[in-house]
Parts: C-alpha cells; structure tokens; sequence
C-alpha cells in the first residue's frame, strides 16, 4: 500500500511539474497562477501547494527538470574515437532541439531568463554545460586540432552564452522550428575559428536526416546530427507527448 501511494504521489507531482511548465512556457511566471496549473493539471489548488508548497516552489522545480537533461545529453559524446569539436556540433543540436520541442525545457529557460521577477533562487544552468565545453575544447587542443590562441575554458564561456543568446533570439524572430537550420550558419561562421586548419577535417555543421529507430545504441561516430540516439528517443517520445498535451504558445 505504501508503494502505491508513493507511486500515486510521485505521479501527481509529475502531472503538476508538466501542466506548470506548459502554462510557464506559454505564458511566463507572472501570466500563471496556481489556479491555472491545478486547472491545467486536473488537479486541486490544495495537491499543488501540498507538492510544491508555493507557486515559486514549482517553478524552481521545473528549471531543476528543464535542466536535468543537459547532464546526459554531455555523457553521450565522451566517445574519443569521434573528434571533440565533432561532438561539440552534434551536442548543439541536442540542446537546441529540447530549447525548441521540450516543454519542461522551454519553461525552465524562460524562467531563468524570468528569475528577477521570481522570489525564489533559481539554479545556475550555464555550469556544467561550460564545463563540459571546456573539456571538449581542452580534447581538442590536446589533440592539435584547436585554432592557436583558442584557450578552452574562456573560449567555453563565450561559446555557451552566444549560443543560449543565438537561440533566444532567433525564437523571438523566426519561432522555435528555426533554430536547427539558423545553428547551421551559426557553425558555419563559428566553427573556422576554433579549428587549426579550418581546411581540413571539418566536423559537420548541418543536422543529417533523421535515421530509423534502432533497438541498439549506436556508437556516437554514427549519429546524425539531426537525429537523437536510443537513449535520447525515450526523452523524445517524451517530448512528443508533451508537445501534444502542450500546444505552443500563440
């Protein structure tokens, strides 16, 4: 009995953190209200603030969820075999796809962007993402393929905050499905610069067409840049139904 409970309220609380990121999403932290999410949720006022406790408890539960990801995302490309600025590309792609199709993670960047009008300390989600850049480039430079003079780590900063700007603001001109084609360009123009020999050995700079489910895990050197791999398609069957349950904001 116990075990069910804990399910039921795990299932609640899931039901709650989803119905909130839709609406935050659409409508920002002031245009909701926790009528709005018990609304949305089919749940009770009561069941949210018993979960949550306040409205700026839930939403600094759906910037932890929206950010939750990025961690795994970084994991899938620690291959060495695949070059490190190849795998910087294609790990782009991911996190720009989850800022244009995931709801919990469309939220959770507009509540940061959101945070001065938020009682409640929101956490940092530019971290580990810098590190995990820094490390990239740090492989590269090992490697000899890092332009002379690109130092890693600030090169990592500068990298990480254009591109979290680069994707805001072609949202706000051109909508969320432009990012992937304008992250093309973007790398087009960017990619030269970090590379000793932009020549040579180029890593891709344009998502490929997305390839057939499979039931194994392919090796990261085999994945297309515009398709997630197995384990990221769980993620992605998640954001479908999200995406159904969440229909973008007008």
């Amino acid at each position: 009995m116990r075990k069910i409970l804990q399910e039921r309220a795990r299932a609640t609380r899931r039901s709650l953190l989803e119905a909130a990121a839709c609406l935050f999403a659409q409508q920002g932290y002031a245009g909701t209200s926790v009528n709005d999410i018990s609304a949305r949720s089919g749940r009770t006022s009561g069941s949210v603030y018993f979960h949550y406790a306040s409205k700026e408890g839930i939403a600094q539960a759906v910037v932890r969820e929206g950010f939750a990801t990025w961690p795994s995302l970084v994991h899938r490309y620690d291959d060495p075999s695949v070059p490190p600025l190849e795998r910087l590309v294609a790990l782009s792609y991911d996190i720009a796809r989850a800022l244009a199709e995931d709801s919990v993670t469309r939220a959770g960047a507009r509540l940061w962007a959101e945070r001065h009008t938020i009682n409640v300390e929101l956490p940092d989600p530019f971290v580990l993402w810098t590190t995990a850049v820094t490390r990239l480039l740090a492989q590269a430079q090992a490697g000899g393929c890092l332009a002379a003079g690109v130092r890693p780590a600030a090169t990592a900063r500068t990298l990480v905050r254009a591109f979290y700007g680069f994707c805001t603001l072609t949202e706000a001109l051109e909508g969320s499905h432009a990012l992937t084609v304008r992250l093309s360009e973007w790398w087009q123009l960017t990619l030269p610069a970090l590379q000793q020999d932009p020549r040579a050995g180029q890593a891709p700079t344009r998502p490929a067409a997305a390839s057939p489910p499979t039931d194994n895990c392919p090796p990261p050197h085999a994945l297309s840049l515009g398709a997630p791999a197995t384990g990221e398609r769980k993620r992605t069957a998640r954001t479908s139904e999200r995406a159904t349950n969440c229909p973008e904001r007008q």
